[in-house]
């Protein structure tokens, strides 16, 4: 509510427009350290010749890991999530596919610049190890124009602020707008932290879905 002169004015309600989403959902532990066992299992296999990561760097697989075995089950909470908010959205969807499916590991001093994932519908990440210090991602307000004027604020809220913080665990599995860019800051601890990413895209969608809106 904004408060106003009560002898002058109704009282005011404040409406919020076009908000963007971000869909955050926890495995249960019994079923995020199963999952997890695996993938790191799994990334141990791909990454055996490869060499130890050294502070600041950071490794990214090919995008194609929703086809291996070791990642079936992850691919599974995906694609219920994904179900979820497409019906959350009452979007009409007769199928869509995991266009993207790719590890992320950063070692100590290692993050990911602001960016986002073009000709994808929806993006997302999940966490296998995100250790305190190591625990975060960013999303950054979309819009240019209110960085046009940038006055000073008493306290940075979510009415005013062009940055949101999104705390992260094991289990965690976010989903979001793929046009929404995000950022990750530099892994502080002394251990790896590893994500995956995805992109999702209705399938078929120049025959299907993209004809003129006129």
């Amino acid at each position: 509510m904004v408060e106003n002169d009560e002898t002058k004015f109704e009282p005011a309600d404040v409406l919020r427009m076009f908000p963007t989403f971000v869909w955050k959902a926890e495995l249960k532990p019994e079923v995020h350290q199963r999952i997890n066992g695996t993938i790191v299992r799994t990334l141990d296999q791909i990454r055996r010749s490869l060499p130890e990561l050294a502070p600041g760097q950071a490794w990214q697989s090919d995008q194609a890991l929703h086809k291996l075995e070791g990642f079936r089950e992850l691919v599974s909470c995906v694609n219920d999530t994904v179900t979820s908010v497409l019906e959350f959205l009452k979007i009409v969807c007769d199928a869509f596919e995991i266009t993207g499916f790719w590890a992320n590991i950063s070692a100590t001093g290692a993050g990911h610049g602001m960016h986002s994932h073009p000709n994808n519908f929806l993006s997302g990440v999940y966490y296998v190890q995100a250790h305190e210090g190591a625990d975060t991602i960013n999303f950054h307000d979309p819009r240019p124009q209110p960085n046009i004027i940038r006055p000073p604020v008493t306290e940075l809220t979510a009415e005013n602020t062009d940055q949101v913080v999104v705390k992260v665990k094991n289990g965690t599995l976010l989903v979001f707008p793929a046009w929404l860019p995000h950022s990750v800051d530099a892994n502080s601890t002394d251990k790896p932290r590893i994500s995956i990413g995805f992109n999702v895209m209705f399938t078929s969608y120049t025959e299907k879905m993209s004809k003129p809106l006129w």
